[in-house]
């Protein structure tokens, strides 16, 4: 079986994603209609540099753009709202622990869409176990 496995594409990660998310409670998932999920194998340089990364594999996935606890009226056509998710430093983290690829999945796609809506770590928490049954 292992003479054949292939790390999974950009695509299939994000085909993947898509299917985490699908799985998500059917409340979070209807906040969540602007947001668009990415995926590409690293952060840009500029994203570590600005949150002070030291390299690539230090962040699995990222939120950008305004949560909806900061949303005001005066927002200008803001960007859509994205989750980033980083398909190498995922895999590298999936190869080091014992959870499943679909678990680490899940796991960062709750937490950066947590802060689009500014959850607690509890919050998350509560939603990534309704995901799992």
């Amino acid at each position: 079986m292992w003479i054949t496995a292939k790390a999974p594409s950009l695509a299939e990660l994000e085909q993947m994603a898509h299917e985490m998310f699908a799985r998500l409670p059917d409340e979070f998932r209807a906040l969540c209609e602007d947001v668009v999920i990415r995926v590409d194998d690293f952060p840009t340089d500029d994203v570590l540099d600005d949150l002070g990364a030291q390299s690539e594999f230090d962040l699995l996935g990222l939120f950008q753009g305004i949560g909806l606890p900061q949303r005001t009226s005066q927002d200008v056509a803001p960007m859509p709202n994205m989750i980033w998710l980083y398909r190498r430093p995922i895999l590298d983290y999936w190869a080091e622990h014992d959870d499943s690829l679909g678990d680490i999945v899940r796991h960062v796609l709750v937490h950066e869409i947590g802060h689009h809506f500014g959850l607690s770590d509890d919050d998350m928490e509560a939603i990534e176990a309704r995901a799992e049954g």
